[in-house]
């Protein structure tokens, strides 16, 4: 196992009615700003309860933050944070919503560059301070709600970067497994794939006898195997969706990725993807980690076989063959939650695959993986082998 420093200061109130505990969370004489998406929250009443939780309180409201959330809009909140001196921010909402306000919290008072959009451009390295933040979590999946991670689009370059500072952290995350009852199939499906494939990152890499993180990892992608389809059919299954929320969050909150070494290509070629052509995140992860695995199989040998083995319970053939039947698993399972695997799919034939590969360039992308060995070449043959 490889040295690490672990911290997870996020404080997780989960279950029904957890919503009550959230005033107490926030400072006495805060300024807040709620911010939200499209206005599910609204039709759901979730947004209803934060105010009724505050009533009494000064609050603000944000919202129009999309999927794969635009700089240019978050830089219309930052602008608003700023006119009214907000000290506290409210995500109420899922990942996108929760990345887009760690973007706010940052920018707002970011003093580094006249263009916050230097925070995407340098990985968050001279984030300095935040204005301090929390959530309620209505869609699991991208483990936003307990992490110092985010990712922001800007749709007038057609990029996508993904920034890191400890200073965004959320201080707490309302779970309450209710909220996901009413969310749409698609994005129950792109959240249990968003999950698996962050668990995978960390996991499917190279031995380094970590036992415990490993045994962690294997869980959770069982757990969202074995729940992901049940809450497709039976959606208001609390138990069921408590498994799936608790399992998003774990995913990526920095305990299964301690002391491991860690992939994220598939990670950053669906991110072109995304940018390119505005297909949801989850369906690229979907898209692209089949080819990758099949692509760098010698360098995930071991690991391959451990998942194969002990995930989906692959034991007999050649070792070629059983990292073939789980490869094909994975594939199979995303297709099972309806999360289609292949370029085509999508009505993309691979005419763009020049341009995504110029992007990877343009954002210094050419040496990804847990070797450091996925060249722009090997970008290329992962992407025409997912056609």
């Amino acid at each position: 196992m490889n040295n690490f420093d672990l911290h997870t200061p996020t404080r997780i109130l989960f279950g029904k009615g957890a919503i009550e505990q959230l005033r107490a969370q926030i400072p006495a004489g805060a300024r807040v700003l709620i911010t939200y998406g499209g206005g599910s929250v609204k039709k759901t009443g979730v947004l209803d309860q934060v105010h009724q939780a505050l009533a009494g309180m000064d609050v603000l409201e944000f919202g129009g933050i999309e999927p794969n959330p635009a700089y240019e809009t978050l830089m219309q909140a930052v602008a608003l944070v700023r006119e009214k001196n907000v000290t506290f921010l409210l995500a109420v909402g899922g990942g996108s919503v929760l990345d887009g306000t760690k973007f706010i919290a940052a920018a707002a008072g970011y003093t580094h560059s006249s263009d916050p959009w230097e925070i995407l451009e340098t990985y968050g390295e001279f984030i300095t301070s935040a204005i301090p933040m929390g959530s309620v979590l209505t869609l699991p999946a991208t483990g936003s709600e307990s992490n110092k991670g985010a990712v922001v689009s800007r749709r007038s370059t057609g990029d996508k970067r993904a920034f890191m500072s400890p200073f965004v952290q959320p201080v707490f995350a309302v779970l309450d497994p209710v909220y996901t009852y009413t969310l749409p199939p698609r994005q129950v499906a792109n959240g249990v794939v968003d999950a698996f494939v962050h668990t995978i990152e960390q996991y499917l890499t190279y031995p380094v006898n970590a036992k415990v993180q490993d045994r962690f990892a294997e869980g959770i992608l069982l757990t969202l195997i074995e729940e992901g389809p049940k809450a497709l059919t039976d959606p208001q299954n609390y138990d069921v969706r408590a498994n799936i929320m608790w399992a998003a969050t774990m995913a990526l909150n920095g305990l299964i990725g301690a002391g491991v070494p860690q992939d994220w290509a598939t990670h950053m070629l669906g991110h072109e993807l995304t940018a390119m052509h505005g297909l949801d995140h989850a369906q690229t992860l979907a898209i692209v980690l089949p080819a990758l695995l099949n692509e760098k199989r010698a360098q995930k040998h071991d690991k391959l076989l451990q998942y194969a083995a002990r995930v989906w319970n692959i034991t007999r053939g050649t070792d070629d063959q059983r990292i073939d039947a789980a490869i094909s698993a994975t594939r199979q399972f995303f297709e099972s939650m309806g999360v289609a695997t292949h370029l085509r799919d999508y009505q993309l034939d691979g005419s763009s695959i020049p341009a995504l590969l110029s992007k990877l360039e343009e954002h210094g992308l050419t040496q990804l993986g847990e070797h450091q060995d996925i060249t722009l070449d090997v970008s290329r043959r992962i992407y025409e082998a997912a056609r």
